[in-house]
Order: structure tokens, then sequence, then C-alpha cells
């Protein structure tokens, strides 16, 4: 199901698969905010890793902004913006905000909530000859992905497995080249994602597995792909 959410004045998303889960848009930044403490991983600058969240803020930088200590600044923002550090993870993006796409399903075992903020300036394509760089740069294509189930560890890696290949087959199907080889690209040089789990006593079994061949593994290739497919055509329509 696709979902618009900044569209008109609208500033707030609540989701229709997970009871108080939240999407809302402040001061530069979108705070997707959960109903109950998460147990998340992820490449997040500030709660990445294994970490216990509460929320996520996707932040917005320009092409200017200075790279060197995006974590200090993170954290200076959280503090701003009155979120606690401990249990608030942040990413940055260069992406324009009201390009987000928010996309969700659920079945009988699980629900799956997905926020992507996508842009292609930097496509590259991984295991090409390219140039890297060593230092950070913010976020293009940046996926937020939760998941109201009780998953295995195991099954977590497998879900950021499964949404890492659907964004790469978004980008397939768009046509978007890396611009140093003109191969297919299967990202840009400073994607991020991070997966949140309720691991809800509710649920009725531990999946232990969310590859493409499973129920779930479906829910998370279809909305991540989506998601990444609608932010990107967004972004370029207003371009023209």
């Amino acid at each position: 199901m696709t979902t618009p959410f900044l569209d008109g004045n609208n500033t707030e998303y609540a989701s229709e698969v997970w009871p108080g889960l939240v999407l809302k848009k402040g001061d530069r930044h979108l705070l997707l905010q959960l109903p109950t403490m998460i147990e998340a991983m992820g490449s997040a600058v500030h709660g990445g890793g294994m970490a216990r969240l509460r929320r996520i803020a996707n932040i917005y930088v320009d092409r200017f902004y200075d790279c060197s200590d995006p974590v200090r600044d993170v954290i200076d923002w959280l503090r701003e913006w009155r979120y606690p550090i401990d249990t608030t993870a942040g990413l940055l993006t260069a992406v324009q905000l009201q390009h987000a796409s928010v996309q969700e399903e659920k079945n009988e075992e699980a629900a799956v909530f997905c926020c992507v903020t996508a842009g292609t300036s930097n496509a590259a394509r991984a295991g090409s000859e390219r140039t890297t760089f060593p230092s950070y740069r913010p976020g293009t294509v940046n996926i937020m992905l939760m998941i109201d189930a009780k998953l295995s560890q195991a099954a977590m890696v497998n879900a950021v497995m499964t949404a890492v290949e659907a964004k790469a087959a978004a980008l397939a199907d768009l046509d978007v080249r890396d611009a140093e080889n003109g191969l297919v690209a299967t990202g840009t040089t400073s994607d991020a994602i991070i997966l949140g789990v309720s691991q809800s006593a509710a649920s009725p079994v531990e999946l232990v597995y969310s590859g493409t061949a499973t129920h779930l593994g479906g829910m998370i290739g279809r909305t991540v792909y989506g998601a990444v497919k609608e932010a990107l055509q967004t972004a370029w329509a207003e371009r023209k």
C-alpha cells in the first residue's frame, strides 16, 4: 500500500498497520516515533549498530555541510529538539524531505512500515572499480524499515539483506547508472539503513528467516522497492 505523506500541508502520518507508530515532519528532519521501545540495527550516524530505540530522526543537511564531526552534530541537534539521546537514532540526508515516500503492509504474522528519502546524484555500483573516499558524507538513500513482529537476530540481518536487494532492484528498474563507469547502480556512495523490530510478545511465532521466499521477506521487498522508486520519481518530477 502506497501512502502519500508530505502532500500539501500534511506534516504527520499515523501508520495504518502499526497502531501508535507516527511519522512527523519537524525542523529540518523527519521523526519516526514508535509506540514502544524497539530492537534496532543499522548504520545510523548516532544510534547505529545494535540498539534499543524509541525514535529515529532523518535529518536534512545541504551539500555544503561540514562532515568533520557528524556524530557530535547529530547529538547537538537531537538535544536542541529535546529528544532523548540514548533512545533516539539520527541519520543524515542531503535529500529534500518533502520527497519522502511511505509504504506499509501487514499480514497475520507481521506489519511492515517503510519510509525512504532518496536521491541519485552519487549513484554507484558495488563491486566496480571507482573512486572511493575515507571520510563520511550525508546519506542519499536512507531507509527506515520498521517491523511489528518477533524476529531472531539472524532474521533481522536477513531483513536488512532483503531490503538492500530491493533497493538495488528499484535502481536497476529505473535505469540509474554509476556516473563514473556507466554501469547499473546498486546504490549510492552514502546510503544508510536502520531496521527496527517490536519483538512483540503478542506475535504468534518468532520468525527466523526473512528472505525473499518468505511472506515477511515479500512484504519487506515490496515496501522498500516501492518507497525507493516513488521517492526518486517524485524528486525527478519536481525537477522537470
